[in-house]
């Protein structure tokens, strides 16, 4: 809050400035590389999951590159074939029966 007034002084601290410029320009770096991870890390498991190489998730990290990305994932075909569920499994009889005698 300190800080604050100082900058709405009429003639704020130069100094004050300056390590405020600093403080703000060393966490900045810091912001962009969580705001990159919010965005890279799911991209990186969808193209892997639809067949794609997991470095276009790098795309994002462009300008425009994001929507280049979920264009090119809309309407490309994936390469994976789709796990079929499977349907009725037919169970061993229950309780199960004990082994038929020799025939003679």
């Amino acid at each position: 809050m300190h800080h604050l007034a100082l900058i709405l002084q009429n003639q704020p601290d130069p100094e004050a400035i300056k390590s405020m410029a600093m403080a703000a320009l060393a966490i900045f770096p810091l912001i962009m590389l969580i705001f990159l991870a919010i965005f890279i890390v799911p991209t990186w498991f969808v193209c892997k999951k639809a067949g794609f190489s997991p470095w276009l998730s790098l795309l994002v990290i462009v300008p425009l590159g994001g929507m280049v990305l979920l264009y090119v994932l809309a309407f490309s075909e994936w390469k994976v074939v789709p796990v079929v569920q499977p349907g009725w499994m037919p169970q061993p009889p229950y309780p199960p029966q004990p082994p038929y005698p020799p025939q003679a």
